[in-house]
């Protein structure tokens, strides 16, 4: 899933962007940029963020106060299309709005003592909501926030909602501070022409049910505005102390809950165009229903929330698979993939004639957070390090899920790298994007 984050609206005080990247032959390099330049201003507005520099950078011409090694400069650039070819150092922890609410449900509170510290930060932040799609509560927004989010048009946002009952929304949000009153602050957006997308982590015995129903039912007179509600499960690891008691959701309240959201989008997409609340992949998979077909998730707009990637991925993977049948696949290889996914995987390789000894799939159990935890995205270095070993020939290659590792460093979540595990398999370790073509591709030339 995507992020959340709140406690103090005004953590980021330090003023400017700095440039991490500026592209040969681009308006940005015209102008003399250079990496590490601190970008103050733009045509005398000051900046205090990433998204105050694309406010103001639309401009066609741009006067850029620039601080270099201590001294000031004044460049000028022009734009030329929309590309001016330049990256923003990402912004570091303290900049970032941290989350005073303490979720019942919350996966950092789920983890073991020892991660790296990044790991451990919560962010609540609208502007990564808008920059990355990272989930928001709403709970910690001030006035200047709102008024911020309006002026500057910050959409979509991502707000996770859970709940629209005020009393059973302050305790799954741990009785924070402020109100939790979720409706008033989204209504206020909507009418400003604000759109959102709405998740629900899905509680078995405290948000489901009638809940459950009050929740979507009160956020669907808010569409368009509201564009999805998205109810995904809740992920519960080993890890658990000292927590509320949460269970997770068994296979048959999966079924009925496919049967009511079926039952549901009916109705909405008779009532507003839109089918309007979606079932993450994880629950037709527990169920054992095949999720449905891709104009039913309307666009795949929230898939990278698990909404819809399972059936976006098999298709692209059928029809690549026929453009590409006369190319022969270079055995034997081993895939890597969480236990929730690998039945599928294996089915759509046999399918396409990929199966059998010369594509082996490595369904990995994760002994880190726990068997609750399935999908391949959460998988660890030493797990998936300790289930290959037990498996003898590995092949000509290992092909690991790019969701297993993070982008920023290409480490997994244990820290161990890709270069570590190949080291300790004696097996080449690739890293393969999560797309068919890219799956193919990997098989083809491993």
């Amino acid at each position: 899933m995507r992020a959340r984050s709140c406690d103090s609206p005004g953590a980021v005080e330090a003023s400017g962007v700095v440039v991490a990247v500026v592209r040969a032959g681009t308006p940005a390099a015209a102008a003399g940029l250079v990496a590490g330049d601190h970008i103050l201003a733009i045509n005398g507005h000051p900046l205090r963020d990433a998204i105050d520099f694309q406010f103001h950078a639309g401009d066609e011409r741009l006067v850029l106060e620039v601080l270099r090694d201590g001294g000031a400069l004044a460049l000028a650039l022009r734009r030329r299309g929309a590309e001016l070819g330049l990256e923003l150092v990402a912004p570091r922890a303290a900049e970032i709005a941290t989350c005073a609410n303490k979720c019942v449900f919350c996966f950092i509170h789920q983890l073991p003592k020892g991660m790296r510290r990044s790991l451990y930060v919560k962010d609540d932040d609208f502007r990564l909501s808008f920059l990355h799609g990272n989930y928001i509560t709403l709970t910690d927004l001030d006035e200047a926030d709102l008024a911020r989010i309006v002026e500057q048009r910050l959409s979509p946002l991502y707000v996770s909602v859970h709940a629209t009952d005020p009393a059973l929304r302050r305790r799954l949000l741990g009785e924070p501070r402020r109100s939790a009153e979720i409706l008033p602050r989204m209504e206020r957006l909507a009418k400003a022409g604000i759109r959102m997308h709405a998740q629900i982590v899905l509680c078995p015995d405290w948000n489901d049910g009638p809940h459950l129903a009050r929740t979507v039912g009160e956020l669907a007179p808010l569409h368009p505005a509201v564009a999805t509600t998205a109810v995904v499960p809740v992920g519960l690891t080993r890890h658990r102390e000292r927590l509320p008691a949460l269970r997770g959701l068994r296979p048959d309240e999966a079924r009925g809950l496919v049967d009511t959201i079926g039952g549901w989008q009916e109705r909405f997409q008779a009532e507003l165009g839109s089918r309007f609340v979606f079932l993450a992949d994880e629950i037709h998979l527990l169920a054992g229903r095949e999720p449905p077909p891709a104009d039913a998730y309307e666009g795949f707009s929230i898939a990278e929330d698990g909404v819809g990637l399972v059936r976006r991925f098999e298709d692209e993977f059928r029809a690549a698979l026929g453009r590409r049948r006369r190319r022969a696949v270079a055995p034997p290889v081993t895939l890597v993939t969480g236990e929730m996914f690998a039945p599928r995987l294996r089915a759509l390789l046999e399918g396409g004639g990929l199966a059998g000894p010369g594509v082996r799939v490595a369904a990995v159990p994760n002994e880190f957070f726990g068997r609750a935890i399935a999908v391949a995205g959460l998988l660890t270095g030493r797990d998936i390090q300790r289930h290959l070993a037990t498996l003898g020939d590995l092949g000509r290659a290992v092909l690991v899920p790019a969701a297993a590792v993070r982008d920023v460093d290409g480490v997994f979540l244990d820290d161990l790298t890709p270069a570590d595990l190949a080291r300790d398999l004696g097996a080449p370790v690739r890293v393969v994007e999560p797309s068919a073509a890219a799956l193919l591709a990997a098989l083809r030339d491993a």
